[in-house]
C-alpha cells in the first residue's frame, strides 16, 4: 500500500493524519487478538479507573510476540511499509504494541500527553498507529496540531494519580488542557470506522475523552522507529520499561528484541 504525498505532508505539518480503510482486511484479526489479550493479560496490563469512575479502561502492551494475531499483523500487514513511507525512512523497526479498551459508560478520559518522554528512544523519525476495531466518535483520539514541533516535551504523568513520571518536572512543558483554554490550541480529531488508522508522531500531544456511548471502544496501537531513532537514558523507569535490555545511549535498539520488519 502506498499512501499519498498529501497524507505525508499533513503528517509532517500537523503531527497526525487519518488514513481511511488502511486495515479493513485486518479488523477481525486485531479484534480476535484484543479479546485474547484481555482474557490473558500480560505483566504490564492495567485498569485505569479511580474510585468513583464508571465503566472500564483496560490497557496492556508488549504482547505481540506471544499473541499470534498481533504477530501476524506486525509481520504481514502493510503497517511497516506505511510506517517507513510516512517517516521518510529506509527502514521500519518494531518498537511495541499497545491495546486500549474503553467499555461502554467509561468516564475516565485519556490524559493529554506526548509518548516520547515516556520512551527510551529519541529522534525525529517515529510513528504510532491507532487502529479502532469498533466505530468511534466522541471517544476518538484528539491531537494538538503542530505539537510535535514544540521545543520542550510535555511533562509525563501517571494516568491515575497525575503525579510526575520523573523528577525535575520543571524541565518539562506543563500538561496542556485544550478544553479549558478554547482557541489556544488547534485540536484535530476524526470519527473513525473499524480499520481506519490515525498515524501520529511520538512527539504529538494527544488525549481522548471517556466513552459514555453504548458500544465498546477497542483499539490496537503499534509504534514504529525510523532510521534516526536511538536509545536514550531517561531519569527514571520508562514505559514500557524493558528491564535488562543492556543498551547504551546513541545505539540503535537491539534487533533481537526490536526487529526491523521493513527495509
Amino acid at each position: 500500500m502506498v499512501i499519498s504525498k498529501e497524507d505525508i505532508a499533513n503528517f509532517e505539518r500537523d503531527g497526525a493524519v487519518c488514513i481511511r480503510g488502511a486495515f479493513s482486511d485486518w479488523v477481525e484479526t486485531l479484534a480476535r487478538g484484543i479479546e485474547g489479550n484481555m482474557r490473558e493479560p500480560g505483566p504490564y496490563a492495567a485498569e485505569n479507573l479511580n474510585p468513583g469512575d464508571t465503566g472500564r479502561f483496560f490497557d496492556d502492551y508488549c504482547n505481540w510476540e506471544r499473541i499470534g494475531d498481533f504477530r501476524e499483523f506486525v509481520m504481514h500487514s502493510p503497517c511497516a511499509e506505511i510506517a517507513a513511507q510516512v517517516m521518510r525512512s529506509k527502514t521500519a523497526q518494531m518498537f511495541h504494541d499497545h491495546v486500549l479498551v474503553k467499555e461502554p459508560g467509561t468516564s475516565k478520559p485519556t490524559p493529554w500527553h506526548q509518548d516520547i518522554p515516556y520512551y527510551f528512544v529519541d529522534g525525529r523519525q517515529s510513528v504510532s498507529f491507532w487502529i479502532p476495531v469498533d466505530p468511534v466518535d466522541d471517544a476518538t483520539l484528539r491531537f494538538i496540531a503542530g505539537s510535535h514541533l514544540w521545543d520542550k516535551m510535555v511533562l509525563p504523568v501517571r494516568w491515575l494519580s497525575d503525579e510526575a513520571f520523573y523528577p525535575d518536572p520543571e524541565k518539562y512543558r506543563p500538561v496542556p488542557d485544550p478544553d479549558a483554554e478554547p482557541g489556544t490550541y488547534d485540536v484535530v480529531e476524526w470519527a473513525m470506522e473499524p480499520g481506519d488508522a490515525v498515524l501520529f508522531d511520538f512527539r504529538t500531544a494527544h488525549g481522548a475523552r471517556g466513552n459514555p456511548a453504548g458500544h465498546r471502544r477497542r483499539a490496537f496501537s503499534i509504534r514504529w522507529l525510523g532510521d534516526d531513532m536511538r536509545y536514550i537514558s531517561r531519569p527514571g523507569r520508562t514505559s514500557p520499561p524493558y528491564p535488562g535490555h543492556g543498551m547504551n545511549d546513541g545505539e540503535r535498539l537491539r534487533e533481537d528484541w526490536f526487529p526491523t520488519v521493513w527495509k
